[in-house]
């Protein structure tokens, strides 16, 4: 018989490899940490672009750690689609938006509006509309604008909001749900 542990194979090294191959075999590409103590050994998140047509179905997290090509893969993703500018997201973000879906017990993907901006992709959102922070954590890689055809804005926002992570803001007229890993609050109607 052969010791696993002598030819580098362990539980922990292959679940990596298994969720690297499932992001690469894809097509395309948290206190709500409290909420996902207990819900397993693998944290997930399911998004997709109406603006660059991606997807992104992924397992990220694994028995207590984060996966670093996996982390890439949502921090590409998550880019300024308008100057294809990318940064690290702020994965306490990532973690607030995989709680929440969870707690919406909800199968279908997250549209991503908004994930990371540049700088002078928000200078621009600004100049058009007075509800763009000029120090928008969206900046930071720390914020997220989500949609879901099968939940309502409140329904969404309820779920954010009971992580008690981050800020909470309800978009109903343009139908989104912003979601951050900054102080805790909530605004919007």
């Amino acid at each position: 018989m052969t010791d696993s542990k002598l030819i580098g194979v362990s539980r922990r090294n292959l679940l990596g490899v298994f969720a690297a191959a499932t992001v690469v075999a894809a097509p395309t590409y948290t206190n709500a940490f409290g909420l996902l103590r207990g819900a397993g050994d693998i944290r997930r998140i399911r998004m997709y672009s109406g603006r660059t047509g991606e997807s992104l179905d992924t397992i990220y997290w694994i028995e207590g750690e984060y996966i670093p090509e996996v982390m890439k893969e949502i921090n590409y993703f998550m880019r300024d689609w308008r100057t294809n500018d990318a940064t690290r997201v702020d994965m306490r973000t990532i973690d607030i938006m995989a709680a929440s879906h969870r707690l919406m017990d909800v199968s279908e993907p997250y549209m991503l509006l908004s994930g990371y901006r540049s700088p002078k992709t928000n200078a621009m959102l600004r100049s058009r509309s007075s509800g763009v922070a000029r120090n928008s954590l969206h900046m930071t890689g720390q914020a997220a604008d989500l949609r879901l055809k099968s939940r309502s804005v409140g329904q969404m926002a309820k779920a954010a909001a009971a992580c008690a992570s981050g800020g909470v803001g309800k978009y109903s007229r343009s139908n989104f749900v912003h979601m951050d890993c900054g102080p805790v609050r909530n605004w919007g109607g």
